[in-house]
């Protein structure tokens, strides 16, 4: 695997001054974002075929062992703040269990029957979505647990960073971003994982954009659950209606957080209006918005 060759290029770094050690990490970090370029097809592939399940009540699951299963838990959890996007229509199959979260359990990633036990588990089905991650693209846990979720009719996305990898082979959208020797080989924390985290920001704000969570740029579907939401979403009322900042606030007090009906009562339209628009427009306020001018 290229991800565990031991290059010569750092053979002496431990003996390099500080400054030499950060710059050829940093060399390391560049190669890695430009890895993801040529993955960029395949990744939209995934993107488009991931919003019709969602569209139809599908979850997102996140599957990895590791460094990798901690970055698609990362990933997963900030949709909810972000986006506003169903905590229930998120989970996480971590091997080892949430405990490996926070503490490593290497051995619990050998275990493919246990992969696939957290699937029927987890009740996988033709609606959702699994996102498998494993830099060698081998990891038995992670193989028994994609392997399972195509076998129960999910959409299955494997990212990897060995072209070649038996996990790519499994998935019906496989993303290899193959980033190569390590500065320091075999850890992946390092280039794979900065790749990994890059190619998921990449496909879960894609798809959170295509199911119309995002408006010329901005988070219209997030909910002000604290002070620094609130002065967000007030702001994001505020530039879009034009309004006044009171009266942003108190659209959006009206509109109990929802920052797309508080935009819309923003341009003078009623509560019940405003939700009959975004009804009628499957919650696109950019074509609720287009509506309102035409009138």
């Amino acid at each position: 695997m290229l991800t565990e060759q031991i290059s010569p290029r750092y053979a002496g770094m431990d003996s390099w001054h500080t400054a030499e050690i950060l710059n050829a990490m940093y060399e390391g970090q560049l190669a890695a974002v430009a890895a993801v370029g040529p993955a960029l097809p395949r990744l939209a592939a995934a993107v488009e075929g991931t919003v019709p399940a969602l569209q139809r009540g599908g979850r997102l699951i996140y599957v990895g062992a590791g460094t990798s299963g901690r970055i698609g838990v990362q990933d997963g959890v900030e949709l909810t703040p972000t986006f506003d996007w169903p905590t229930g229509r998120t989970a996480f199959l971590l091997a080892g269990g949430p405990g490996a979260l926070l503490n490593s359990i290497e051995g619990a990633e050998d275990n493919e029957a246990a992969g696939a036990m957290a699937v029927e588990e987890t009740g996988v089905g033709p609606h959702d979505v699994v996102i498998a991650v494993a830099a060698s693209g081998k990891t038995p846990y992670t193989l028994g647990a994609l392997r399972a979720s195509r076998e129960r009719g999910a959409l299955t996305i494997a990212i990897a960073n060995n072209t070649g990898a038996p996990l790519l082979s499994i998935a019906h959208h496989p993303i290899a971003v193959p980033t190569g020797g390590e500065v320091i080989a075999g850890s992946t924390r390092m280039k794979a994982g900065t790749a990994q985290k890059i190619v998921l920001n990449l496909f879960s704000t894609a798809v959170m954009v295509k199911l119309n969570r995002v408006y010329r740029g901005l988070m219209v579907h997030m909910r002000a659950t604290n002070d620094k939401l609130r002065r967000r979403a007030e702001g994001i009322v505020h530039e879009i209606a034009g309004c006044g900042e009171a009266e942003a606030a108190r659209c959006l007090y009206q509109a109990n957080g929802d920052v797309k009906t508080a935009i819309l009562l923003g341009f003078g339209v009623q509560m019940a209006e405003a939700s009959a628009l975004l009804a009628r427009h499957g919650d696109n306020l950019r074509e609720a918005i287009a509506e309102l001018s035409r009138r």
